[in-house]
């Protein structure tokens, strides 16, 4: 175990040796008068952000030296000043991003600290919210419990992946695969204009004709059921699954396919035994990409869901349907405050957790398929 630290330690810092080699190598093959451009476009842009921050009414001083310096860099060291600005940007991107996780997590450490429950004498924070069933913002003891929502959560997602996914990669393989081109021309860009829909319009197709139909048919009161919910927003996730499956699909080297073709494969046997397992790693990847979008859909699930926090008896019944948790955000960020603003706050920390630790999955999975198929690592 030592001995592999050392050597992480060792590699770390080779690594940062090279850095500063190079940063050395940079600083005295520059041109004195394009290194001043170079530290001034950065450092006014860094400025200017972190008067943006800090909102301060000085801040247009810094982005307008920012733009001057890098409208004369450009005109003079064009390629220099071209990696600066993108390294620039870049960083505050990643910055912005780190802040922003930075803000979700502090805003909501006061519904964790108000949720405590002691376990062996322990109090954990935020515990409360995942032992208990009751959300009460109003009635005492007020209650802030997730677990509703993480059910409802589940359950939409659940529904919507076992419509998307085999959808999505059937249709993926049919436009990639087995469709003519002239089909494929007019399949291909109609399925993309699905997803320039925006969500509201699902949702309230699903409020006006869905929930209507199934008050009336399954004698439901609202017509509010999980099942339903999630159909639509499967179909919300359609769109995302078939492009990036189909890209992934189109990828394959044909003299793979051709390979099989010529062994005696029958199209079919080439496109499951050869093409599907070649594009595992895009095909899983657009899979989980579209989970992603109906574990963050918001306006459809707000517009059909009744509102109502609380978790279905049996757990497995998907003929009712009360909460998620996209949907708790949006129903009561306007008027939440103090603790209860808090504990939306929270909510959207388990959705951050579980769409990033999706990402990190597909990720793994990539990486797998990559080194089973013998590309670079």
């Amino acid at each position: 175990m030592s001995s592999h630290t050392g050597l992480g330690i060792q590699d770390w810092r080779k690594h940062v040796e090279q850095r500063l080699q190079r940063t050395r190598e940079f600083v005295t093959e520059t041109e004195p008068a394009a290194l001043a451009i170079v530290i001034l476009s950065i450092g006014s842009l860094l400025t200017a952000f972190g008067g943006f921050l800090l909102a301060s009414s000085w801040t247009a001083i810094p982005f307008a030296t920012f733009l001057v310096s890098t409208g004369y860099g450009w005109i003079r060291h064009q390629a220099l000043i071209a990696r600066t600005v993108t390294f620039a940007m870049t960083t505050v991107t990643i910055v912005t991003l780190g802040l922003i996780v930075v803000f979700i997590f502090y805003e909501a450490i006061p519904a964790f600290q108000y949720e405590s429950a002691t376990v062996f004498g322990v109090s954990v924070p935020g515990l409360g919210m995942f032992i208990q069933t009751r959300w009460d913002a109003v009635t005492e003891p007020v209650r802030y419990s997730l677990l509703p929502m993480i059910h409802g959560t589940v359950m939409v997602t659940a529904i919507a992946t076992l419509v998307a996914a085999p959808l999505g990669v059937a249709t993926a393989l049919f436009i990639a695969e087995i469709a003519p081109p002239t089909v494929r021309e007019l399949v291909k860009p109609g399925i993309e204009i699905l997803a320039g829909i925006p969500s509201i319009v699902y949702g309230f197709i699903g409020f006006t004709v869905i929930n209507p139909w199934t008050s009336t048919e399954f004698a439901l009161n609202g017509g509010s059921t999980y099942l339903f919910v999630g159909l639509v927003v499967g179909l919300m996730a359609l769109p995302t699954v078939v492009s990036v499956a189909e890209d992934a699909l189109t990828s394959v080297p044909d003299s793979m396919k051709d390979g099989a073709l010529a062994l005696g494969a029958t199209d079919w046997q080439s496109m499951t035994s050869i093409t599907l397992p070649a594009a595992f790693s895009g095909v899983s990847a657009a899979v989980l990409l579209g989970v992603g979008r109906a574990i963050g859909e918001t306006m459809a699930a707000t517009v059909m869901l009744a509102g109502t926090q609380a978790i279905p008896d049996p757990v497995t019944n998907v003929f009712y349907g009360y909460e998620t948790l996209t949907s708790l955000i949006a129903r009561g960020y306007g008027s939440s405050t103090g603790v209860h603003e808090s504990a939306l706050f929270a909510a959207g920390i388990v959705l951050f957790v579980t769409v990033l630790c999706l990402s990190i999955a597909s990720q793994y999975i990539e990486a797998r398929m990559r080194r089973r198929l013998g590309g670079a690592e």
